[in-house]
């Protein structure tokens, strides 16, 4: 692992730097930012520092493009988002949208520059046939056919398969809670939705509280399996932190709610990093409430070595000899953290031997 930080994580810490970057650094940051999806987030950070002008003018035209797709890109999610409204309110059923979707909804800092490939929903359980009915007479269809894995999503996980509308190809993952049935960890859905907020003039949409939103973040970031997105989502916690941080009470009461809701590990994780990498703000008090949450220190030291590597920019010169490895044990710890160990051997046998192939294109 490299001993200096990557040029991408001093800039995010200290957007003002752009300003005394050479050509050759650029060269190094625009390839680094792009391998994050960052770009039209470097962009408003460099506007919102004052430096955008002072750039150099390929650099405003490459972080300029890349503002104006964000921008295409949040008019096609407002435009999904009252489709969606449209299919559903019939239903009655309280729409809560999480990650990317609340975002952008509720013009949070966090959804500022930040792309998504779909709009995720939190609904109650026992809602889920309803909504899927509503949603497939408004042109939404399964992406999963094959039997297992429908078992896979409507047994064990803790969302349907995801649908695709079938003119649109947006893309909807309905949740029914916020970590798989399978998972050792059930923080309760009920207690997410009660403290649920309206958006303003959201169309009957709702986002989780600010507490329960960061620590949604926190378990998707610590318990996945995948970190390709790793530093952008650490970047989604660390502005949620700061945005929410000057809310009245809003620190006395995160360690409390994730203590309530099953969540203090991921927690720990989240203010662990998001200090280190990044160096978000965070009370010394609850930095310290906070351990409460922490494993014990040989599988601490373990999971900084894999985590300080994943939650690196996905970029070569960002990685070292052990970068493959850490992201491959991270993979497995995912798939570890969602099911009990039977039900793992057994799925990822039948997801390697046993699951229909694909025939390949003619």
């Amino acid at each position: 692992m490299t001993t200096a930080p990557p040029l991408l994580l001093k800039v995010l810490c200290e957007p003002a730097a752009m300003a005394q970057l050479d050509e050759r650094d650029w060269d190094l940051l625009l390839r680094q930012t792009l391998a994050s999806n960052l770009a039209a987030t470097l962009g408003l950070l460099a506007e919102e520092a004052g430096v955008l002008a002072a750039l150099p003018a390929r650099v405003q035209r490459r972080l300029g493009w890349a503002r104006t797709v964000w921008e295409r890109h949040l008019q096609a999610v407002d435009f999904e988002l009252r489709q969606i409204a449209v299919a559903l309110r019939e239903t009655g059923v309280p729409l809560i949208l999480l990650k990317g979707g609340a975002y952008a909804a509720a013009g949070l800092p966090a959804g500022a520059g930040r792309l998504f490939s779909d709009i995720d929903l939190l609904v109650p359980k026992e809602r889920l046939a309803d909504v899927e009915s509503m949603l497939l007479l408004h042109g939404w269809a399964g992406t999963h056919h094959d039997a297992y894995d429908q078992r896979y999503y409507r047994e064990w996980m803790h969302e349907l398969p995801p649908m695709q509308h079938m003119r649109r190809a947006s893309v909807i993952d309905v949740h029914h809670a916020i970590l798989p049935e399978t998972a050792a960890a059930r923080p309760d859905p009920a207690r997410l939705r009660a403290a649920a907020r309206p958006i303003p003039g959201g169309d009957g949409f709702y986002t989780l509280a600010p507490c329960d939103m960061v620590l949604h973040s926190a378990v998707h970031l610590f318990s996945e399996g995948e970190y390709h997105h790793g530093l952008r989502d650490l970047f989604d916690l660390h502005r949620l932190l700061n945005g929410f941080g000057a809310e009245p009470g809003f620190w006395a009461a995160l360690p409390a709610r994730a203590r309530e809701l099953e969540l203090a590990r991921p927690l720990f994780y989240a203010l662990r990093y998001c200090t280190r990498l990044l160096g978000t703000p965070v009370p010394a008090g609850v930095l310290e409430a906070a351990r409460g949450g922490a494993p014990n220190p040989a599988l601490l030291a373990l999971m900084d070595a894999l985590f300080l590597r994943a939650l690196q920019p996905p970029h070569p010169s960002c990685a070292d000899a052990f970068d493959g490895a850490a992201r491959a044990a991270l993979y497995i710890r995912g798939n570890w953290l969602r099911m009990p160990p039977l039900m793992l051997s057994r799925h990822l046998l039948h997801k390697a031997f046993l699951s229909p192939k694909a025939e390949p294109a003619q």
